[in-house]
């Protein structure tokens, strides 16, 4: 971090400014710096080495960026929501010099027993612990980030990013959605995903203006807060977007905003354009992963088709494909194995306290485990993800597919398809649904939906609960894993309601 931290000292010094406004209120550029001096001290040597914090939308992970640039070392971002056992499991692959997190997640992390030197309180009463002795940050290969991801297997994974990718996404995006410096921008998604800080944090500090934060999700909070700062981009998941648009209920509150990028879950053209006409703004719909920065983007003057239709078009130098199951790059219109090429790909997993190098092509890309249809023009549209199948009976059922098809569906705001486990069959199909009005729907239905929007009756749900919400992952994205988990547990209850 430390280019970006020298460039933010030389803006600071030239004049004072607000960098974030979050739950507590407004606060300078200067008094960052002040803060992030403190904590420095504080870690002492360990500030060189690799520093775990506790990443809260709060100034506090701003101010401890800040700490960890000026001495050059390498910063790994935890949410305070993460199990003891999933702190055990990060501390194996990242073996960090010092960590810094609110006392009670200390205690609940034992981190006392791992890193036993305390140095007093930092950042408004939080809790710093750190090692006499740092290992080198050479370790992580270049790497400034370390950001958790959930695994296929469960495992939490520490993804590896470098200055020069976070750069690199953060100046594209500025681009694509016309940014200028000492502009306002949001993050109201948990700033603990490598994502969410690229296009929080260092987007922030890039840009020289205020970041605006909520601790937790308030729609109501969130529009007021973005809307009296005079916000001009903010990063969320669908269903953030669709509650804001209700919230808004047609007040075109954000009408200032440049534009709202949309990414990490099923998105329905139909309902994301009410939303945005709603808001004022332009929602442009993406495709990026930890592994790769947000490497596909529309712009704000494309077409609603393109926007909210499709995901995309690749970051300029970044390549985007699909490969057939004979491993030729396919074609317009054929759907493929996706693979990713560009500046912002990562240097790898962190493992055992170092860098182990992504397993990549022999030309140098990286599988995404998507599926992916390219367009005549340039843009792409992810089709699914490879493994999200119901396999009924000995038959694949893709998800997305279904997903896709009830979207349409007027009564329906946002849904999941899941599996349960079935003693003939193997797996059945079962549906989760947020309604708009907030009433149940019945399988008739949506079956009767279903068929109307020309889905073969092999693939429709057997099952339809209706949910206030669907399960999302700590950084708001939609848990395939707690859906599946939500409609085992629905189901057994209607089968047993006593």
């Amino acid at each position: 971090m430390r280019q970006v931290t020298r460039e933010f000292q030389q803006r600071a010094e030239e004049a004072d400014f607000v960098a974030v406004i979050d739950d507590s209120g407004p606060h300078m550029a200067r008094e960052l710096l002040d803060e992030a001096a403190r904590l420095a001290g504080a870690l002492s040597a360990a500030a060189g080495g690799t520093v775990m914090l506790q990443a809260d939308n709060s100034w506090r992970t701003v101010a401890a960026t800040l700490a960890v640039g000026l001495r050059g070392g390498t910063l790994a971002v935890v949410n305070r929501h993460t199990t003891p056992h999933e702190f055990a499991t990060a501390w194996e692959d990242i073996r960090p010099d010092a960590v810094v997190a609110e006392p009670s997640a200390m205690e609940e992390w034992a981190v006392h027993d791992l890193l036993p030197a305390s140095a007093g309180t930092v950042l408004d009463g939080w809790k710093p612990r750190s090692a006499s002795r740092p290992s080198d940050v050479s370790r992580w290969s270049g790497g400034v980030l370390i950001g958790l991801t959930s695994g296929s297997t469960g495992r939490p994974k520490g993804v590896v990013q470098s200055e020069e990718a976070l750069r690199y996404a953060t100046a594209s995006t500025i681009g694509i959605n016309g940014l200028s410096r000492g502009d306002a921008i949001a993050a109201i998604v948990p700033l603990s995903s490598t994502a969410a800080y690229c296009f929080g944090v260092y987007l922030a500090l890039l840009l020289g203006g205020p970041l605006v934060l909520t601790r937790k999700w308030d729609r109501a909070v969130v529009l007021e807060r973005m809307a009296g700062a005079d916000v001009r981009w903010t990063m969320c998941v669908p269903t953030m977007a669709l509650q804001m648009g209700g919230e808004a209920a047609g007040s075109r509150v954000l009408r200032r905003a440049r534009s709202i990028t949309v990414g990490g879950g099923p998105m329905d053209r139909g309902a994301l354009a009410r939303a945005e006409r709603s808001l004022g703004t332009r929602i442009l719909r993406v495709f990026g992963m930890s592994e790769c920065l947000g490497h596909t983007s529309p712009g704000p003057g494309d077409p609603e088709e393109i926007r909210l239709g499709r995901d995309g078009r690749p970051f300029p130098g970044t390549d985007v494909r699909a490969i057939t199951l004979d491993g030729r790059v396919a074609g317009p219109g054929v759907t493929g194995r996706a693979q990713v090429r560009g500046p912002s790909l990562f240097l790898g997993y962190a493992r055992d306290g170092r860098v182990h190098p992504p397993e990549l092509t022999a030309d140098g890309y990286f599988p995404t485990g998507d599926l992916l249809m390219t367009h005549e023009d340039g843009t792409i549209t992810i089709m699914g993800r490879e493994k999200d199948v119901i396999i009924r009976g000995g038959r694949n059922i893709d998800i997305t597919e279904i997903e896709r098809a009830i979207a349409g569906c007027p009564r329906v705001a946002s849904a999941c398809v899941a599996a349960v486990p079935d003693e003939v069959l193997g797996e059945r199909v079962a549906l989760l649904v947020v309604t708009e009005d907030g009433r149940d729907i019945s399988l008739p239905e949506v079956t009767g939906y279903l068929e109307s929007a020309g889905l073969s009756k092999g693939k429709w749900p057997e099952y339809v609960y209706s949910v206030a919400e669907l399960p999302q992952t700590k950084v708001g994205k939609l848990d395939r894993a707690g859906a599946r988990d939500l409609a085992a547990r629905l189901r057994d209850r209607a089968a047993d309601p006593a």
